[in-house]
């Protein structure tokens, strides 16, 4: 079915309700399908063959699917996406195969217990999604109504009590900024069109300033005005897109422990049974928040999509296709608008005063939904404000200002070989390496984890290395891909592997530059990110390999822009590499990885 034969906005809604009708608590591993984002994709696609030619509206397929007893009731769910103008009409929703019904079932619902994460799937870029936030996210955008006035009094009002909220549902201005940089800072103005991004411009983390020169993004690791500095109003209005996919579960978090800023379980990431056909999602935390990582992305992926869709003209593309462009090479052929980018592209998304009011003012529509909620009774404005602050705080910083790492057994990394030497944090260096071989740059998840899994093959086979020597590892995909990590010595730098991390970015850059994204990952975002959790010294200095080991490393090119960095230590000569210059005119360079004999 072409885009351009699709039919109207009402299917493709009633399509996203039967997916979210299926909200039903099921056995772990009932499902025989992969749990895929494909397979996601390709249940979305039977279901709007087979929806396209009934005459159903929306309204009625919310109904009667809203009428089921499918799972825990949610009243700002119901509230927000379910409740609007309700048909009579019943219309069951048009029949899956039993293998995709199974999928569709298991993955509709998140949930966090004992150490495992349900309802996620995995999407080919290599990062895991929530499926049921996607969802709530793409309705919220078909339904085009974005901004909702919040009752101006203190009483609770009932579910079925809306006429007392007569401006519920206008409709949100048409404002759209000229770049991704230009952020609204109300709560009642749209957020900035992604589709602005130009297909030939790459996306770069937050700092959206370095692809608009004229634009400069405010930074999210400076610090939220506390409440009596920002002198916040009470807000009036909520955007429902935002609400339904971040707000209210960032609220609900940090409600929870209102005196506990810091929540080290924020974005939790974790491991699948097997990444050829996964079924099973470990965490590799088991004391994680439900905001694990895997939520976080389907909830930034939904909110992205949900403004994409909340824009697009009629007729709207089919929702089996904007999702295979998302986690694909990009919507509409934007290579900067899709999941590789989520974390920049959410950056731009909303400002951080913006989201502060909409996770604020969700919690006041929550009081007013749910008058008896346990952890919402008694509290006043200040005290939801000062919850709603915080959680904006730690989210923008800890998980938005945060590069998106994989971690090792998402490359399928060989065991450790020995004991690992643990680092004595903080560290006060940053050396900077490429991989010289492989020679090109990674630009896919599988491109990417091939030569991680071929570089930890040579350190350890050829070099006698107990692993991998880099302590990170930069592609051009977008994704940071663990080695050692944070904790452990690496294998990197002779000499100094105790003193600092090792990252290197995939490729020969002796004549060339890295992509910008993964640039700005190296320089600004993933030191930043390191110096806030305490793993990297505010002061630390950064240096290319040369600087320290006779070696070529980091390639002319790299290490002529390294000089212009901040934390560049000028005052560490380069050791030249004149010994492996004249060795190689006697005889043939060795295909080897010089990039890496270090230990």
């Amino acid at each position: 079915m072409s885009p351009g034969s699709w039919n109207p906005t009402t299917v493709v809604q009633g399509i996203v309700w039967i997916m979210l009708g299926l909200l039903l608590w099921p056995e772990p591993g009932t499902a025989s399908l992969p749990l895929r984002m494909d397979s996601v994709i390709q249940a979305l696609a039977e279901l709007e063959q087979k929806a396209s030619v009934t005459k159903a509206t929306h309204t009625a397929t919310a109904w009667r699917l809203s009428a089921q007893d499918s799972g825990p009731h949610d009243p700002l769910h119901h509230f927000l996406l379910e409740g609007w103008s309700l048909k009579t009409t019943k219309l069951d929703p048009p029949a899956l195969s039993p293998e995709l019904q199974g999928l569709t079932k298991e993955v509709a619902q998140h949930s966090v217990h004992g150490g495992q994460e349900y309802g996620v799937v995995l999407a080919p870029d290599g990062s895991t999604v929530a499926v049921e936030p996607l969802l709530a996210g793409l309705e919220a955008g078909l339904q085009g109504h974005r901004v909702i006035n919040l009752p101006l009094d203190s009483t609770a009002t009932p579910l079925g009590a809306r006429a007392t909220f007569p401006d519920v549902g206008a409709v949100v201005p048409d404002v759209r900024a000229t770049s991704p940089g230009l952020r609204d800072a109300s709560p009642d103005v749209t957020s900035v069109d992604v589709r602005a991004v130009s297909t030939n411009v790459r996306v770069t983390y937050l700092d959206v300033g370095a692809t608009f020169p004229d634009v400069r993004a405010p930074s999210p690791d400076v610090p939220v005005p506390s409440l009596p500095e920002a002198k916040a109003k009470s807000p009036t209005t909520v955007d429902r897109l935002l609400v339904v996919t971040l707000a209210r579960d960032l609220g609900l978090t940090f409600l929870q422990r209102p005196q506990t800023w810091s929540h080290p379980g924020l974005g939790a990431e974790g491991c699948w049974d097997k990444l050829s056909a996964p079924r099973n999602f470990t965490l590799l935390d088991p004391e994680a928040l439900p905001l694990t990582t895997a939520f976080l992305n389907g909830a930034l992926d939904g909110a992205l999509l949900g403004d994409y869709l909340s824009r697009a003209p009629e007729p709207r593309p089919p929702l089996s296709h904007l999702l295979s462009q998302y986690y694909g090479a990009g919507v509409a052929g934007d290579p900067g608008l899709r999941s590789n980018f989520r974390r920049q592209n959410g950056a731009a998304l909303t400002s951080v005063p913006n989201l502060t009011q909409q996770v604020w003012g969700t919690l006041i529509l929550l009081q007013r939904l749910e008058p008896a909620h346990p952890q919402l009774q008694g509290m006043n404005q200040e005290q939801l404000a000062e919850v709603a602050t915080h959680a904006t705080k730690e989210f923008t910083e800890a998980f938005l200002g945060c590069p998106a790492i994989h971690p090792r057994c998402r490359w399928g990394a060989l065991p450790y070989r020995g004991s690992p030497t643990p680092l004595r944090l903080p560290l006060g260096f940053l050396y900077v390496h490429h991989t010289y071989l492989p020679a090109p740059p990674c630009t896919t998840f599988e491109r990417c984890t091939a030569d991680m899994r071929s570089m930890q093959r040579f350190h350890q086979d050829m070099r006698g290395w107990d692993d991998i020597g880099y302590s990170f590892v930069v592609g051009s995909d977008g994704y940071v891909y663990e080695g050692r990590g944070w904790h452990w010595v690496g294998a990197h730098t002779r000499g100094h592997n105790s003193r600092g991390f090792g990252v290197a970015f995939v490729g020969n850059y002796t004549a060339e530059l890295p992509a910008q994204a993964a640039l700005r990952t190296v320089r600004d975002v993933l030191p930043r990110c390191a110096v806030r959790a305490g793993l990297l010294r505010p002061d630390y200095a950064l240096l290319g390999h040369r600087q320290l080991v006779r070696t070529e490393c980091p390639g002319d090119a790299l290490f002529h822009l390294l000089r212009t960095w901040p934390h560049f230590a000028a005052n560490v000569k380069p050791r030249t590499a004149r010994r492996a210059s004249r060795s190689s005119k006697r005889r043939p360079p060795p295909l080897t990885l010089p990039a890496t004999n270090l230990q």
